[in-house]
């Protein structure tokens, strides 16, 4: 089985975080009116980020193993917050695919990858997610 890590480290004394994995980095903060820089996204618009990319990623994957060829891909993911505790609720996305194929073997492929994109079946059969370890450093002020 396949393993995936990243790293986020948040910068000295500050909430906006940097997040890596190999030489690929992403700011991560939390917006202005939430106390935040405003520098980079926040969790919950990476989550629909993660969404949208892993189906759009996964649209090429498809339409390779049918030899079709893709033009553009466009996925917009939106989700509602709330609940208790805060989470996404009532997600959707919409999708747009240009591609030297029919109308019929296009909505094929579309209907496929729904039905295989990791991120999104990660969250429609609920993968747990579980706090490993933790350290508490106490620092003098």
């Amino acid at each position: 089985m396949a393993q995936t890590s990243v790293r986020v480290r948040t910068v000295q004394d500050a909430c906006v975080a940097v997040g890596w994995t190999g030489h690929r980095t992403i700011t991560v903060d939390r917006e202005t009116q939430a106390g935040g820089m405003g520098l980079g996204f926040n969790g919950g618009e990476l989550l629909l980020l993660a969404i949208g990319g892993c189906y759009c990623n996964d649209i090429f994957r498809e339409a390779a193993k049918r030899g079709m060829v893709i033009k553009s891909v466009q996925v917009d993911v939106e989700a509602d917050w709330g609940g208790e505790p805060v989470r996404a609720q009532h997600v959707t996305y919409s999708t747009r695919i240009e591609a030297e194929a029919s109308e019929a073997d296009i909505l094929a492929l579309i209907e496929q990858t729904d039905r295989v994109a990791e991120i999104p079946n990660s969250l429609r059969l609920g993968t747990p997610v579980m706090l490993a370890e933790a350290l508490a450093i106490s620092v003098e002020k």
